[in-house]
């Protein structure tokens, strides 16, 4: 081995935990950065041989009589997923841009991203110059001044008009945008290509050839003039998340084994599954480094990651391989995304500004079988960071693990050169607990200082929000428990305050005057949910949080409980803007004294909206027939721009 180089709920209370400076009396800090006797590390393979033995190893262990398990990994988490848990920190964008006209761009809002410095694809970007929108397999550009459709593009183009191709997002840097497209439909598996060194994976090839790789497609549009693709890449796989810092973007892909198993229901379980366990036996190294395609202006290249590009953990390989790709949009081409790739079942991606995460459940122990008694929960949450402080592929520095599961990438928090995470585990009695880690960095190992646990007993984590040294987590069963922690000595962190309301929020965001707000869902004393609730809460002293307003809107609810991109909140004037699943567009008023419902916009030509942005002081909402135009201080039309 050599070193890597690489949300209803069935019922119950709802708890917000304050981590802060408070009279509360602290929980013991875990005495020492003791790490755990697994803790993970990224190796790289020694050959190619090895690689392969190592992807055979792990996929034989996964595999059962009906193939890969649900997950594609050993051991899969089976609770449903909760929703969304946290927002992001207050939007703000720069009003100048880089483009050629030099002239300061009007005030626009950005994306709801997790982290500063870390933007977000999403359908939807604004540079205040212009507005860039994908939806319904098309690009669409609109000037937000003259309030038309300047410029679109099909992105079904080059597969044969096909329209599977709607699921896009995108990211932007001065005149030019990457979309990302995820396959939306079936897409037919390339024939098979002819051997290949995978220690030399590029190579030239003939333009006409029809095979492509199956997956996600990455586009490098030009939007200077008329939108034009400069650049496209495929790969096998799909498309996990991505984060671009300045001109730089990563995008993470997931790929799993590509092999296929027979069936014969004649056969017992165990027969099948021996027989599943052959083919593996007989799979090349092709069934698990995905292939990839690049153009550039009239050349094509296609290639493969390399044995020499593969990492994987010491304590397992996974069934799967995430490969983080790495691209330059101030060059004008893509090229062949300098890959790295680790054999590993992680699914979340949480990125900062110069650190990119990688982050998944890791089953260290044996399951309870039929009959036996609930054991504490042998689930833990391999964590591996990478540098992204520089251009170009990013540099393996550290890995962790902690006990319990992610909630998604907010149950993360990356302050001070300390990793916080949020995480709920099946403790002792077989009851639901979860836990506040603190690790710090020690040469390759991400290791625990400090931990706050014993939050929520029998509940899950709903949200967590993480705003410098404190930390904010709401679990729920039947009450929303709201939790404040102080965070602020890595070695002794400790629970503040604790707040017990009726229902939960499933989306924390500030709001100034030492405030936060919550987004979720109103519920009775038995758990169950009666509609849309956005709560504004004091959290000036850590000790005692309170609750000082809140807006209902009975059997409602809004993405924004899920998907933070689709919140939006103005600093400036306090307007907060919440695609509601009727359809509309509710828009508040938060100040640090309470709530005020301005109204609801409603989409014309019966459009839902998913989406709402600022533009020199208008409401742009976002839906899949057009634009609306709105004066967010009446919620009154202004103008319709439908797609045509």
């Amino acid at each position: 081995m050599r070193p890597a180089t690489a949300y209803a709920t069935t019922g119950g209370l709802l708890a917000l935990s304050l981590l802060a400076g408070s009279a509360v009396a602290p929980r013991a800090a875990v005495p020492g950065p003791t790490p755990p006797a697994a803790a993970p590390r990224l190796v790289g393979y020694d050959s190619c041989a090895e690689a392969l033995a190592g992807l055979r190893a792990a996929a034989t262990a996964a595999v059962g009589p009906w193939g890969f398990e649900s997950g594609w990994r050993t051991g899969f988490a089976g609770d449903a997923v909760m929703p969304a848990g946290a927002a992001a920190r207050p939007q703000a964008a720069p009003a100048g841009d880089s483009r050629a006209t030099g002239s300061k761009a009007p005030e626009h809002s950005a994306t709801n991203s997790h982290e500063p410095g870390a933007d977000e694809p999403d359908l939807v970007k604004t540079d205040g110059r212009r507005i860039v929108v994908a939806s319904q397999g098309m690009l669409r550009v609109v000037d937000p001044a003259t309030r038309r459709v300047t410029g679109q593009l099909d992105l079904s183009t080059g597969d044969s008009g096909r329209r599977w191709w709607s699921e896009s997002s995108l990211l932007l840097h001065g005149d030019r945008a990457l979309v990302l497209v995820r396959p939306a439909g079936p897409e037919a598996l390339p024939a098979a290509d002819p051997p290949t060194d995978p220690d030399r994976p590029e190579r030239p090839t003939d333009p006409g050839r029809p095979a492509r790789p199956a997956g996600p497609r990455l586009l490098l549009v030009d939007l200077a003039g008329r939108p034009a693709v400069v650049g496209e890449y495929r790969i096998e796989g799909s498309l996990l998340d991505a984060r671009q810092t300045g001109a730089t973007v990563r995008v993470v892909v997931r790929s799993q084994p590509r092999i296929s198993f027979p069936y014969d229901e004649r056969r017992t379980d165990a027969e099948r599954t021996a027989a599943n366990r052959a083919v593996i036996a007989r799979a090349g190294l092709d069934a698990w480094l995905p292939r990839y395609e690049w153009t550039a202006g009239g050349e094509r290249h296609t290639g493969r990651v390399g044995c020499d590009r593969l990492s994987r953990p010491t304590a397992s390989t996974g069934t799967a391989l995430l490969s983080v790709l790495s691209f330059d949009l101030a060059t004008g081409r893509l090229g062949d995304g300098d890959p790295v790739s680790v054999a590993s079942d992680a699914d979340t991606v949480y990125g900062t500004a110069d650190s990119l995460y990688l982050a998944g459940v890791s089953d260290t122990g044996r399951r309870p079988g039929r009959g036996e008694p609930r054991r504490p929960d042998p689930e833990r949450t391999d964590i591996y960071r990478f540098d992204t402080s520089g251009p170009g592929r990013p540099r393996y520095v550290a890995a962790g693990s902690v006990p319990g599961s992610l909630l998604n990438q907010y149950a993360l928090s990356e302050w001070q050169g300390h990793l916080r995470v949020a995480t709920t585990h099946v403790g002792s009695g077989g009851r639901t607990e979860s836990a506040v880690y603190v690790l710090a960095r020690q040469g390759d190992r991400l290791t625990e200082s400090g931990r706050v646990d014993g939050l929520g007993r029998g509940e899950r984590i709903y949200s967590v929000r993480f705003l410098g040294g404190t930390g904010y987590v709401v679990t729920f069963r039947q009450t929303d428990p709201l939790y404040a922690l102080d965070l602020t000595d890595p070695t002794a962190p400790r629970r503040t305050g604790e707040l017990k309301i009726n229902g939960w929020s499933a989306y924390l965001h500030p709001v100034p005057g030492d405030r936060l707000l919550g987004v979720g869902q109103e519920a009775d004393d038995r758990g169950r949910a009666q509609g849309l609730q956005v709560s504004l809460f004091d959290v000036h002293d850590p000790a005692r949080p309170a609750r000082l307003a809140r807006h209902h809107v009975p059997g409602g609810g809004s993405a924004a409980e899920f998907d933070p991109h689709a919140f939006l909140f103005d600093p400036a004037t306090g307007l907060v803007a919440m695609p509601l699943f009727t359809g509309g567009v509710r828009l508040l008023t938060v100040t640090d004294r309470g709530i005020t419902d301005i109204g609801t916009v409603t989409q014309p030509q019966h459009g839902a909206a998913s989406r709402s942005l600022l533009v020199d002081g208008r409401l742009w909402t976002v839906s899949e027939t057009g634009l609306a135009v709105v004066d967010p201080a009446t919620a009154h039309n202004l103008a319709w721009l439908p797609w045509t």
